[in-house]
């Protein structure tokens, strides 16, 4: 393979990664504990989007309950997100380890 043909490759690879990156920072998942009582949505930008919570639990009054559900649901949206990331990211490297991109 020749320099130039070598450049052009890693520049295409370049511009795919930065637009996969762009796509992963405004890409939402859900993740939902308690049966769906407590859902959390997270951003691939590694921020919570929003955490909802079911009126019955509420009205239950289980506080370190609700607590342990609202972190469950943070987590696997923040977990889900991050395999979606990693897998896109994944995708456009084809494999090559390249530190910081994921």
């Amino acid at each position: 393979m020749n320099l130039a043909k070598i450049m052009k490759q890693a520049q295409r690879v370049q511009g795919d990664i930065a637009r996969v990156q762009a796509e992963v920072a405004t890409l939402e998942k859900s993740f939902s504990a308690g049966g769906g009582v407590v859902v959390a949505t997270a951003r691939g930008d590694g921020t919570l989007v929003s955490v909802k919570i079911a009126r019955e639990i509420v009205a239950a009054g289980d506080v370190e309950g609700l607590e342990d559900l609202v972190l469950t649901a943070a987590n696997g949206a923040l977990e889900e997100v991050k395999k979606e990331a990693n897998a896109r990211v994944s995708a456009v490297t084809q494999g090559l380890n390249i530190p910081g991109l994921a």
